[in-house]
């Protein structure tokens, strides 16, 4: 499993220590919503409270090995260990209103863009004619 270096940090796991528990760390990656990383941290929990940890000297377990117990009941799983739970909304289908039909996505962002594109000259023509009707009434008078 790819995690981002947040959510182990979050954790609170060494990127050594994730890589030798089983934990492929990315430092590329991003974390693009809090909900996604809140999710990868609950993960990551679950993983390391099922984790039986062996300790490397059967006579000299370190601080945070599984116990002599827990190293008896273990066994070798097989597939994927935790299999992330998508959730979906369900949306139904709706009728398209006659408002929605007359609008047309492509030809607002044209204009949007157009006007975006096209304010500082509007703005400059604005004051020409402007200027242009000022001087226009000047020679009425």
């Amino acid at each position: 499993e790819h995690q981002g270096g947040k959510q182990w940090y979050q954790r609170r796991v060494r990127g050594k220590q994730a890589l030798s528990i089983g934990i492929a760390v990315d430092h590329r990656r991003k974390n693009r919503s809090q909900e996604s990383l809140q999710a990868n941290v609950l993960r990551l929990k679950e993983y390391k409270s099922r984790l039986i940890l062996f300790p490397r000297k059967a006579s000299k377990p370190k601080k945070g090995d599984s116990t002599q117990a827990e190293m008896d009941v273990a066994t070798q799983l097989t597939g994927p260990v935790l299999p992330i739970q998508q959730s979906w909304s369900d949306t139904t289908a709706r009728v398209i209103t006659d408002e929605e039909k007359k609008l047309s996505a492509f030809q607002t962002m044209r204009m949007y863009r157009a006007n975006v594109r096209l304010v500082g000259i509007r703005e400059k023509r604005a004051k020409e004619a402007a200027e242009d009707d000022g001087l226009s009434k000047k020679k009425k008078k």
